[in-house]
């Protein structure tokens, strides 16, 4: 028999809370209802007393997008109790395998929501900072299905967020590196997150439109990774630099 939307929704928030690596989905999920467990796991996490802050966006790499056969992004839930402050830690504990990739955040001034142009959106930002999206799948060794990795919020599990700058600030073509204990892991550009990161806004705001939960003043959106991600192991200094917007880090307890 295969499980409810609510069934697999426990069972990925439970993975979530307790750090412990569940099976990949079995039964056949549409994304529209891969997107619901998402949503219904998110809802447990609000009941608790989390607030939504915002949303991340995923697959926002052209390439990656023909890698894995779509031609649409996905996004996920960001939470208050997600937010960790640049030159804090993380306890490593509290994920199954972690991973950080370099982003960059928009905080929104006003509402956003609906089909949008790349210049409404940007009308609707009073800040552009660096970022760190610390990802965690809950499937056993990492492996999902494009609906498993919905179902499990995109794989979202955290953000650090650097210095906001002005919005009028051109971030068309940032220069963009991760380093872990002052080497550099990675090295991208702006131009990877949909060629410009104002597409991802503006994608954003059709998506959590279409959802029913449209973007409002204060909300952070994560553009998508720059670079591939790198995993965290204990001890480790992760920081996102870049040549203009400045930068952001965390160090990795146990």
């Amino acid at each position: 028999m295969n499980a409810t939307i609510n069934d697999l929704a426990e069972q990925l928030d439970d993975a979530m809370r307790h750090a412990t690596a569940i099976a990949q989905i079995t039964q056949p999920l549409s994304l529209e209802q891969a997107y619901a467990v998402q949503a219904a796991a998110f809802s447990r996490r609000l009941a608790r007393g989390e607030r939504r802050i915002g949303i991340k966006m995923g697959f926002t790499s052209l390439a990656k997008m023909a890698q894995m056969g779509i031609d649409e992004v996905i996004w996920g839930r960001l939470s208050d109790a997600m937010l960790v402050e640049s030159g804090g830690a993380i306890a490593l504990a509290r994920y199954v395998h972690p991973r950080a990739e370099p982003e960059i955040a928009f905080r929104l001034k006003t509402a956003l929501g609906g089909t949008v142009t790349p210049e409404e959106a940007l009308a609707a930002v009073d800040g552009i900072a660096p970022a760190l999206e610390i990802i965690d799948s809950r499937y056993m060794n990492f492996k999902f299905s494009l609906t498993d990795v919905i179902a499990d919020n995109s794989s979202s599990s955290g953000l650090v967020v650097g210095p906001w700058s002005s919005p009028a600030t051109d971030i068309s073509a940032v220069a963009i590196r991760l380093e872990v204990d002052g080497d550099v892991r990675e090295e991208g550009s702006s131009t990877a997150i949909l060629g410009h990161p104002i597409h991802s806004l503006v994608e954003a705001a059709r998506l959590a439109h279409a959802a029913g939960e449209p973007l409002l003043p204060g909300d952070i959106v994560l553009a998508g990774g720059a670079t591939a991600a790198v995993a965290l192991t204990v001890g480790a200094h992760v920081r996102v630099v870049t040549d203009t917007i400045g930068s952001a880090g965390f160090t990795v307890a146990e």
